[in-house]
């Protein structure tokens, strides 16, 4: 009976985190930490754009070392998988701005996509990560396009991701395959490894870097026009649906 109300209560709780999962907006996420108990770096407030990212993959593909690595410069051999949404942010410097990435590391667990298909609202670029060495998960990748898609513009920035390159001797997914799939649903592409530090940076750098170009592109035609009603504020959460066809991708290569 102790174990039976246990169980219950816990089940009451984690309904009780789903809607508010499912309450919360892009302006009531720097408060989650208290709620999932996260140690979220703590970045400068003082910031031109603020940029919505999402890692989306099955689970055991490597978002969350991924996200440490470029968030912390960390690395865990032994990471759990994701429960639920975790977050941290970085602020970069983009072509003369200061671009602070809120990046959402969503679980790739099945019984979890019910909290974490709320936190693809907002999101204007998404990193599709794969492991290179289970073809499964780049089979997957299709599924987690559309739904990512079905929650979002069509026209988000993303970039395929091929990780756990450092398994040279493990690879079931060839760099080419990644790439044709790139190139055939217009993403970006790119191999990492966050055990090595490879490429990692250089991701999520391109991927801000993109959406920046679209915002900038937007400023000047703006400008132009004469009209600054439209024009982003300082530090507004942006969305790239207004610029989709300014954008021009094409899958990059993994050096």
């Amino acid at each position: 009976m102790v174990h039976g109300a246990a169980a219950a209560k816990k089940k009451k709780n984690i309904t009780r985190f789903e809607d508010l999962a499912s309450r919360l907006s892009l302006q009531t996420l720097p408060n989650l930490s208290r709620f999932l108990d996260l140690d979220t770096p703590k970045a400068d407030d003082e910031y031109d754009y603020l940029f919505k990212l999402v890692l989306i993959g099955d689970s055991g593909v490597g978002k969350s070392n991924l996200l440490s690595r470029f968030a912390r410069n960390e690395f865990n051999l032994e990471s759990k998988s994701t429960i639920g949404v975790e977050f941290a942010t970085k602020s970069l410097n983009i072509d003369g701005k200061v671009i602070k990435a809120q990046i959402w590391d969503t679980a790739g667990q099945e019984r979890y996509r019910a909290i974490t298909s709320a936190y693809y609202r907002g999101a204007v670029g998404a990193l599709l990560v794969y492991d290179v060495t289970r073809r499964a998960t780049f089979e997957n990748a299709g599924r987690w396009l559309k739904e990512l898609r079905d929650h979002t513009d069509p026209n988000i920035v993303v970039m395929l991701i091929g990780n756990k390159s450092d398994l040279r001797h493990l690879v079931a997914v060839p760099a080419e395959d990644g790439k044709s799939f790139a190139e055939r649903e217009s993403l970006y592409f790119m191999e990492t490894s966050a055990l090595e530090a490879t490429n990692v940076g250089n991701a999520f750098t391109e991927v801000l870097t993109q959406i920046h170009r679209v915002v900038s592109k937007r400023a000047v035609e703006v400008g132009d026009s004469g009209s600054s009603s439209s024009a982003p504020s300082k530090g507004q959460t942006i969305n790239v649906k207004e610029e989709s066809s300014v954008l021009k991708r094409i899958g990059c290569c993994s050096n």
